[in-house]
């Protein structure tokens, strides 16, 4: 496969998976329905604690009495969860033995419950099985999982739609992850009225994430450049570079986002906004899910992961993080002005898109106007003035570097290939923004 030969053994084909979703104002109400046409007995129902004592959960929790749903609630998910949270999950549901799962909660929660059903679906797996190489043994997932309901509480991840369960591997300092397709929720409910109890920070950082995964998988490598080609369809990776399906995803993502993320952020009652965003968070999790994201997401691990005091504004944690949207969109601005010379068109669509003025543009300035307009547009939403604002120096950049060089499922897809003297570069570009 495939019959005629391809140049350099890169693939030929690219494959679309997505979530069920569903959406709309008060959609979560029917829940329990959903769980009783799947003859649901013993559910399991993952939140965080701050989200425990607020109207989402609220709202499944009514759904599942309403219908007479057996279910067990586990609370103790970690927001950005680390790969002993996860196993705290798997051990809660292997115990559990449930025959289905509903996630209430922004990409920790969604990622946690389905590394949770993987696992215990898999119970003789060791953990490191399913985890991405180089870390893990990356492993194809064969097993049949249990469905999952995913209420996504932020408008971030887009984790409702995709394969991809992402986890902070303390030992060595890493963010990772599992991506496969049989992981991803059965369905994903979409309910605009879970955004209006997020604070504004919240809604911020959430917004950047989905701005970068329209960039980055708009800009990644394309699918037939990318290498090798499968010899078993299976072994497809979930990110497969960019193709002609994704680019609508992340073209009309990035399009919403720069039509009211600035609205979602400086008024919470913008409901019209905040509605947007929610979907806006879906429609580029469609792309990126298939498409995948590059060095943005793969500097962002380490940025995250060797986080030393930073507790963001309105973030209710016992311990020091990096959001993750904050983390990834830190970079962008030096990231896209080192792409950029790999399809500058693409780069120079997306500048004009944010608001850029392109008429006069020259096409070898597009990562340079790309950038300014990033820059300006996280300037105007008062984000931290680069990666030295939440705590990092010079000193720190052979680490972060480090860091970045397993994430190759990731920075393999960027267009335009790197060095550590490039990743460095990058690092320092990022130091200061403004």
């Amino acid at each position: 496969v495939p019959e005629r030969p391809t140049l350099g053994n890169t693939d030929y084909a690219f494959e679309m998976a997505i979530s069920n979703i569903r959406y709309g104002e008060g959609v979560t109400k029917e829940i329990g329905m959903d769980l009783q046409n799947l003859g649901a007995r013993r559910v399991c129902l993952m939140t965080d604690k701050n989200l425990s004592r607020l109207p989402p959960v609220n709202a499944v929790l009514n759904s599942l009495a309403k219908y007479g749903i057996n279910f067990q609630v586990y609370d103790n998910v970690r927001v950005e969860p680390t790969d002993q949270s996860f196993i705290d999950a798997i051990q809660f549901a292997k115990k559990g033995e449930f025959d289905a799962y509903v996630a209430v909660g922004g990409g920790s929660v969604i990622d946690t419950c389905k590394a949770a059903n993987l696992y215990a679906a898999s119970p003789s797996s060791e953990f490191l099985d399913y985890v991405n190489a180089p870390i893990g043994k990356g492993k194809p997932v064969t097993v049949p999982l249990k469905p999952l309901i995913a209420v996504p509480t932020t408008s971030g991840t887009g984790s409702e739609t995709t394969g991809v369960a992402i986890f902070d591997f303390k030992e060595l300092k890493v963010k990772t992850g599992i991506a496969s397709r049989a992981i991803k929720p059965t369905l994903g409910i979409i309910d605009p009225l879970h955004t209006l109890s997020m604070p504004e920070r919240i809604v911020a950082n959430s917004g950047f994430d989905v701005l970068c995964h329209a960039l980055e998988s708009y800009t990644a490598l394309p699918y037939n450049k990318r290498g090798p080609c499968p010899s078993n369809p299976m072994d497809r990776p979930a990110y497969q570079g960019s193709n002609p399906v994704s680019d609508v995803w992340a073209l009309h993502a990035l399009r919403i986002v720069a039509k009211y993320l600035k609205r979602a952020i400086r008024n919470p009652e913008d409901r019209e906004a905040r509605a947007n965003m929610h979907l806006a968070s879906a429609f580029a999790g469609i792309g990126f899910g298939n498409a995948g994201v590059h060095l943005c997401h793969g500097m962002s691990y380490p940025i995250s992961g060797l986080v030393k005091t930073y507790k963001p504004k309105d973030y209710n944690v016992d311990h020091s993080l990096v959001p993750h949207g904050l983390s990834v969109v830190l970079t962008s601005p030096a990231v896209f002005a080192f792409t950029a010379q790999i399809h500058p068109e693409r780069h120079l669509e997306a500048a004009e898109i944010l608001g850029a003025d392109i008429r006069t543009a020259r096409i070898k300035d597009a990562g340079l106007i790309l950038a300014d307009t990033l820059r300006k547009f996280l300037f105007d939403l008062n984000v931290d003035d680069g990666l030295a604002a939440i705590g990092y120096s010079k000193a720190d950049i052979p680490a972060l570097v480090k860091g970045t060089l397993p994430q190759e499922r990731v920075t393999k897809l960027s267009p335009r290939s790197q060095t550590e003297e490039d990743l460095s570069a990058l690092f320092e570009a990022s130091m200061k923004l403004y």
